[in-house]
């Protein structure tokens, strides 16, 4: 219950940081050299009716779509960086001597007190970690149960819960990544839309409109499409990292702990 406001705020916090920051470089550098780029295409257009304008980045990415797009990505960034922090902290407990590497001994039920020992000596925070808590747990239950088959189900139910909420924490990630292709879709029926519009003026000869109108629909959707990849690519490579650091830790309880318990 204490994580979640800490969570909530770091949300919020990081999306009002990825606004203020695209937002700024959007104002002083995509939009005004966009506009520049603009008027000596059109000044080129003028001069030659056989003038082809060449695509240029701050014009393709200048509109209020991309930007929100680009908006969404950091913040994507943002938690998936924090994510993977945390996956790296329980990668770290590994490196630790929880357990004997090698035991020469069997481990019995009335051992687990003096097993547990260094576990609980852990700070607070550590012992939160997923391997942490699956060897107390375990510990805990093979010395009320001495029974090894409930033991190993005890583990393989920890690591499936940690691997649920995983799951189920990267469900706004997901949001975000389904997000932003739509918000490209919807420049590109405010590009229509206004393109439809401006069909009279084209019905007299006067292209220009829209002609600019429909490169704002095919230019948001091209940036989100392209956003999108990249923030998939990085949300299954955070989720590969998260299931292997699950299955990892059960490896572990099972060839540092399950295999040398003995009734």
């Amino acid at each position: 219950m204490k994580k979640f406001p800490a969570d909530f705020i770091f949300q919020i916090s990081s999306l009002f940081v990825a606004i203020l920051l695209v937002h700024a470089i959007y104002v002083a550098i995509i939009r005004p050299n966009a506009n520049a780029v603009l008027a000596a295409q059109a000044e080129q257009i003028n001069a030659d009716v056989n003038y082809v304008p060449d695509r240029n980045f701050f014009v393709i990415v200048r509109d209020l779509e991309q930007e929100a797009c680009f908006v969404l990505m950091l913040w994507a960034m943002a938690l998936m960086l924090a994510k993977a922090r945390d996956n790296l902290r329980e990668r770290a407990i590994f490196e630790l001597d929880l357990l004997p590497a090698q035991l020469s001994n069997s481990i019995l039920p009335e051992d687990t007190r003096d097993y547990a020992r260094p576990i609980e000596a852990l700070d607070p925070n550590a012992q939160q970690r997923l391997l942490p808590r699956a060897l107390l747990t375990a510990l805990h239950r093979f010395r009320a149960t001495a029974n090894i088959q409930d033991v190993a189900s005890t583990i393989r139910a920890t690591c499936e819960n940690e691997s649920e909420r995983l799951d189920s924490e990267l469900s706004m990630i997901r949001y975000i990544a389904w997000a932003i292709p739509s918000i490209g879709f919807l420049g590109t029926v405010r590009g229509i839309g206004q393109a439809l519009g401006q069909a009279h003026q084209a019905a007299q000869g006067d292209i220009a409109g829209v002609t600019q109108s429909l490169g704002v629909a095919f230019n948001s959707t091209f940036v989100a499409l392209l956003i999108s990849i990249v923030v998939m690519f990085l949300m299954h490579q955070l989720q590969l990292a998260q299931e292997r650091t699950t299955q990892e830790a059960e490896q572990y309880c099972d060839n540092r702990l399950i295999r040398f318990l003995q009734v």
